[in-house]
């Protein structure tokens, strides 16, 4: 039953996403993602099923990928509003995605790396999840560089720098603070969640 809530909520969205986004070409490349986990998900869930925090914040990160990709980040209506009542002409909705870039990759991360056993003593794994999501959010931004070189102006409302010229970086840290508060406000959670895996495992 919770597949299935899954699945419809994740094309829910999807569809609302795909109707008259802002820009066709923004919205392919920012649900492209959501797509490629959903994929991953499926073909992965007999073999590895991960534990029922991590797919309910991947679904959640998906949707904010959807929701990017609709509006587009830069205009997303919400923080729009948000930006007038702080007296700024800057919407944040991106930081929100870079954010959840770290926040969801390191459950994910702490996730394979503690049930394959392939970090030993807390503090290693925490520095490697941290690590990893640093690594990826950096990726995620050379991505954004080579669209924008491939595709030019079209690759604008993708950026969605507005003019801060110190965009990439801020994106960066706030994955790397995403991956941190993650790891500290979830781990004990996503510890017994991890133990009931364990013990359908063995069963």
């Amino acid at each position: 039953m919770l597949k299935v809530l899954w699945l419809v909520c994740f094309f829910v969205v999807l569809i609302w996403s795909g109707i008259g986004p802002k820009d066709q070409f923004t919205w392919f490349l920012e649900v492209l993602p959501a797509l490629i986990g959903l994929v991953l998900i499926v073909i992965s869930f007999q073999r590895f099923e991960l534990t029922r925090l991590l797919y309910n914040l991947i679904l959640l990160h998906c949707i904010v990928l959807m929701v990017g990709g609709h509006y587009t980040y830069a205009e997303v209506p919400l923080f729009d509003t948000i930006a007038d009542w702080m007296g700024s002409e800057r919407n944040n909705y991106d930081k929100v995605g870079h954010f959840f870039q770290g926040f969801v990759p390191a459950l994910l991360a702490r996730e394979i790396l503690i049930r394959k056993s392939i970090v030993n003593g807390k503090a290693w794994l925490n520095v490697i999840i941290v690590a990893i999501c640093l690594a990826f959010s950096a990726f995620y931004e050379l991505i954004e560089w080579w669209v924008a070189i491939a595709s030019g102006e079209n690759a604008e409302a993708f950026l969605g720098t507005q003019g801060y010229i110190w965009d990439t970086q801020s994106d960066m840290a706030l994955a790397l603070l995403g991956a941190i508060i993650s790891i500290i406000v979830l781990a004990k959670y996503h510890d017994r969640q991890l133990a009931k895996i364990s013990v359908r495992a063995a069963n």
